[in-house]
């Protein structure tokens, strides 16, 4: 059976004028290129190099087989290119799933970017707060929202970047029950929240000079939802912590305004949680980049998925 490499091997030596140069290029001994290429001129039945203690040369026949050895290299490296290409694009599903207000406002108005960018490549994005086993869902990357970097075991994760919110309610609100001063004073302020164990919750507030007020409070309104939560602090019913980038329009307009300036709650982190560096596929490889590239930290919702 012919042995490819023997052609290789024949092209080599010819291209780079002698035996030592091609077996230093190809790292395999002279001894054996010469071997080898004997053997090919003993099932070729006729010979390919001329031999003097000077150079080589080809013979007739050799300047043909010569011609075509050179068309299999180049083609072997052009197949070797093609699988590299082909491993290298972004093609497949990428499943995803991330919690409700980060896909409505930040991962939801990028992504088609991505999408456009790599039209080999589908999204299969479960927007829920629910904590998803990757493993178990065969899910790609969960984007999650919290507080400090969580211990996910096995998992890796990749930190996005981190989130701001702002204490902020309507100024009607204000004008009902005046304009806090001082930390203590927001208990006399109605709130909503996201949620509340037995009827009580509490926000951690940072201030200037790194003081720091725990507010405990009684929300008059709990939604898991913060766009269902905005609407409430719009319409007076309760301040509440929102990000910055959820309620930007309506700072500038005045339907919005910071409660206590300086004061605000703890930043917290955007992740990217996958199983595993090890074989992963082009296609998410190049999603986690693209997070990474248009994902801004003081842009993020800074809500915490449950």
């Amino acid at each position: 059976m012919q042995d490819l490499n023997d052609m290789l091997f024949f092209a080599e030596v010819v291209d780079r004028g002698g035996f030592a140069a091609a077996g230093r290029a190809l790292h395999v001994p002279k001894s054996r290129l010469s071997r080898r290429i004997a053997e090919l001129e003993g099932r070729l039945g006729v010979r390919l190099l001329q031999r003097t203690t000077r150079k080589l040369s080809l013979t007739e026949a050799g300047e043909i087989y010569h011609r075509h050895c050179v068309a299999m290299r180049e083609q072997a490296e052009a197949a070797d290119e093609a699988v590299a290409r082909v491993q290298n694009e972004p093609r497949g599903t990428v499943r995803l799933t991330c919690p409700v207000t980060l896909a409505q406002t930040t991962i939801g108005p990028i992504l088609p970017r991505f999408l456009a960018a790599h039209p080999q490549v589908r999204v299969d994005m479960q927007v829920t707060n629910r904590v998803v086993d990757l493993v178990q869902e065969s899910v790609d990357v969960a984007l999650r929202v919290r507080a400090t970097l969580e211990d996910s075991g096995t998992l890796v994760i990749k930190n996005l970047g981190p989130t701001k919110g702002l204490l902020v309610a309507s100024p009607q609100l204000l004008q009902r029950f005046g304009q806090p001063e001082q930390p203590e004073m927001l208990r006399h302020l109605p709130t909503v929240a996201m949620s509340a164990a037995d009827a009580r919750a509490s926000w951690n507030l940072l201030g200037p000079r790194a003081a720091s007020f725990e507010l405990e409070h009684r929300p008059v309104y709990t939604a898991d939802d913060l766009l269902t939560l905005k609407f409430a602090v719009l319409q007076g019913t309760g301040m509440s912590t929102l990000p910055d980038y959820m309620c930007s329009e309506e700072l500038r307009s005045g339907e919005l305004v910071p409660v206590l300036p300086g004061w605000a709650p703890r930043a917290s982190l955007v992740l990217a949680v996958f199983p595993s560096r090890r074989g992963m596929v082009p296609a998410v490889r190049r999603f986690l980049d693209f997070l990474g590239e248009n994902i801004v930290g003081e842009r993020i919702v800074g809500a915490l998925a449950p």
